[in-house]
């Protein structure tokens, strides 16, 4: 990491530096650390009082993404994955164990409805990681008969926004399970909020002291 790479803001376990603000302000693709920091930051303050919602880091993801099915309740059971009814996990394409890949999609495990739902706003692009993942993580999550549903969702309109579209997923789906209780059904995001969306987080950065 070169010495100009500053850091700006320290939020909980997350840490953005420079360069990670930079892809806000451009039409750049989201890395990891900008994920994390908006799923703990959903999880931290917008939910931090709803017991039942899970937000999975990126990091934590591609971690399960590579042990056996048998390992991954290492990382799981911190997270008393087990008694949570709904389950965020920030999905990419990557098959390695170091960062990378090249699209982003979100894949949500509803207890209730003992179902995986996929939502990707480039349709087909991570339905085989989203189907491996989730046959992956069955025995784990204490669901063997989970199945996985493509649920609709806003197709994104070009090759950098798939992290914009994962979040305002997320938030959309965490608003409609608390709501009804389900995610089936949830409501489409809209094009105007993609637009406006990276704005809005580097908003939210300097709200939490982010030197930006």
């Amino acid at each position: 990491m070169s010495g100009m790479d500053r850091q700006v803001l320290s939020f909980h376990e997350s840490l953005l530096r420079e360069s990670d603000v930079h892809l806000l302000r451009g039409p750049h693709w989201l890395n990891d650390q900008i994920i994390s920091f908006y799923f703990e930051y959903l999880e931290k303050v917008v939910y931090r009082d709803a017991r039942n919602l899970l937000f999975v880091s990126p990091e934590v993801t591609q971690c399960l993404k590579i042990v056996s099915s048998d390992e991954a309740s290492v990382f799981l059971t911190p997270l008393q994955a087990t008694e949570k009814d709904f389950i965020f996990f920030a999905l990419n394409n990557n098959e390695q164990s170091t960062a990378g890949g090249s699209h982003w999609s979100l894949l949500v495990f509803s207890r209730p409805e003992n179902t995986f739902f996929h939502f990707d706003s480039c349709s087909g692009s991570n339905l085989a990681t989203s189907r491996r993942f989730s046959r992956h993580l069955r025995s784990s999550l204490g669901c063997p008969g989970a199945e996985l549903h493509e649920h609709e969702c806003l197709q994104q309109s070009n090759c950098y926004d798939c992290g914009i579209h994962l979040i305002l997923a997320t938030e959309m789906v965490a608003q409609h399970t608390e709501d009804t209780g389900t995610v089936h059904n949830t409501p489409e995001i809209h094009q105007q909020d993609v637009k406006g969306k990276r704005r809005e987080i580097l908003k939210i950065i300097r709200q939490l002291g982010g030197e930006i």
